[in-house]
């Protein structure tokens, strides 16, 4: 079956408020620049025959571009789910009742998850092993262990494993800013973003675990896509372009500056839907 990705046009995108360290009020967006890099980056999204689904963007909902965040989507293959997020900062949380809306639309399973006063951050903490054997589950910063704890007890109706992995460095404040799985058996991954034990679970996990160094993290670069043998990317280094050969994957590079102005680049703008 052909993967597809939801994605959000840009129309209202803009930083309005200081929600991660990259942001910055005072740095202005240059619009019809994001527009020509969001069309780049749906392009490279089709040249690497993954579909896009378009969910239609909202005045004032400036990050809903960052469609990653504000469900958690079932592994392709499975009985289709979403579970709603519940986000940090009041503007993102209103951006989900969007979301939810579209997912029940089209015949998902909607799966409340009873938070409370914690927070879950869909798509950019909870990322599925490449073989949908478990979830990696980042907290820290935006969700919180509580968060986490809710959803992975939720998941047991499902048989679905969560791994909680503790997020240290406020810069990365997402797990997909910091760790991205490439395939079942390997990884890029930034050590300075865990702590000790979270670290070794990755290191367990994956027989090949790729670090970047500090630089290369904070440029995005483990925030990239993996569609089918492409990881697109808004850059690239010799050592990551190395580990992606070995693992079989071409990197397409897609200039997405002007969303890095708000603290995301490629993975943060999809949600793999089927």
């Amino acid at each position: 079956m052909k993967s597809a990705v939801l994605v959000c046009a840009p129309d209202f995108f803009t930083v309005r408020d200081v929600k991660n360290p990259f942001m910055d009020v005072e740095t202005p967006v240059d619009r019809a620049l994001a527009r020509e890099q969001w069309d780049a980056l749906c392009a490279a999204l089709h040249d690497c025959d993954v579909d896009t689904l378009q969910i239609q963007p909202v005045e004032d909902l400036e990050d809903m571009v960052f469609t990653a965040n504000q469900t958690f989507v079932g592994y392709p293959g499975r009985k289709p789910f979403a579970v709603p997020s519940r986000m940090r900062h009041e503007s993102r949380e209103r951006e989900v009742p969007y979301f939810v809306q579209w997912f029940a639309n089209r015949g998902f399973e909607i799966c409340d998850v009873d938070l409370g006063d914690e927070f879950l951050e869909g798509g950019g903490d909870l990322l599925w092993h490449p073989d949908g054997s478990r979830v990696w589950a980042g907290y820290g910063f935006r969700s919180s262990e509580g968060g986490v704890r809710r959803f992975a007890q939720a998941m047991e109706a499902k048989r679905i494993p969560v791994r909680p992995l503790q997020l240290v460095d406020e810069r990365f404040y997402h797990l997909d800013t910091c760790f991205a799985p490439l395939t079942a058996q390997a990884a890029l991954v930034y050590p300075g973003a865990f702590d000790e034990a979270s670290l070794k679970k990755l290191s367990d996990a994956f027989p090949r675990l790729y670090q970047v160094s500090e630089l290369e993290a904070l440029t995005f670069v483990c925030n990239g896509i993996v569609a089918n043998d492409c990881y697109i990317t808004s850059h690239v280094y010799d050592g990551v372009r190395a580990a992606l050969a070995r693992e079989g994957l071409e990197p397409r590079i897609v200039d997405l500056s002007e969303f890095e102005k708000a603290g995301g680049s490629a993975f943060c703008m999809k949600m793999l839907v089927k």
